[in-house]
């Protein structure tokens, strides 16, 4: 009887999976058709931004045609496609696949730089946050370790301080706020964990939009970058390496 009952319940769910990948008026079904096919289906929705059905369309060509040399195109296209539309861990997503399947050393030092940039911008909440900020700064150190030279680096190094601004920013904040409250001995501790950072206080900017807004505006490089050391890049560069976006 149990059986039966799990039987039952096993159909229905299937059936509504079915009922979502193949109902509606933007579903139909398609299969058995050439790659060419699959990827301008894939080209075509992202160009309308429909980026769902761009992502039924990848399954349907990673399904038929798994070594097309259309793949890895398709793939940095949705990756791309949803890091414009701000997915990230989609974007994630496609770029792991395509290092897992493709990753050349030239093709992996790009998409691991990539795949920095997605994580970078996908800090929403600083406070919430928090584990994708350290992971970042680890991934950041590691890139620059695995690829001294690359090209990229300048902007690595960019991200990389921007987020120990960020992190430096939020333990300032906590900190002064534990002084307001008379709480010194908290406030001593949020401090103690700036001590040895990459930055300090005096070599930061302070924010006009938000103490830590104004940290993961891309498009600004601000005086600490020069203070630091690090090398800024003029508009053109930035342009041209956001054209390869």
């Amino acid at each position: 009887m149990l059986n039966y009952k799990n039987s039952i319940i096993l159909g229905v769910m299937s059936a509504f999976f079915f009922v979502g990948c193949t109902g509606g008026e933007s579903n139909v079904e398609e299969f058995n058709k050439p790659a060419l096919y699959w990827y301008k289906q894939i080209g075509d929705s992202i160009s309308k931004n429909n980026l769902d059905k761009a992502d039924e369309y990848y399954i349907s060509i990673k399904s038929e045609h798994m070594r097309s040399p259309l793949m890895p195109t398709a793939m940095n296209m949705l990756a791309h496609a949803h890091m414009n539309n701000e997915e990230y861990l989609l974007a994630n997503y496609y770029l792991d696949e395509y290092n897992k399947r493709y990753g050349a050393d030239k093709t992996r030092e790009y998409i691991d730089f990539i795949r920095l940039e997605a994580a970078f911008l996908g800090v929403k909440d600083v406070n919430k946050d928090q584990k994708l900020i350290i992971d970042s700064i680890e991934g950041s150190k590691k890139y620059l370790n695995r690829y001294p030279n690359s090209e990229y680096a300048p902007l690595v190094n960019t991200i990389l301080v921007r987020l120990h601004m960020s992190q430096y920013l939020l333990n300032e904040s906590i900190a002064s706020l534990y002084d307001r409250t008379g709480k010194d001995d908290a406030a001593k501790i949020y401090r103690e964990k700036n001590r040895g950072s990459l930055v300090e206080l005096s070599d930061i900017t302070p924010p006009e939009k938000g103490i830590i807004s104004a940290v993961f505006d891309w498009e600004k490089y601000t005086k600490p970058f020069v203070k630091l050391g690090v090398e800024t890049l003029v508009s053109s560069k930035l342009a041209g390496v956001k054209s390869l976006l």
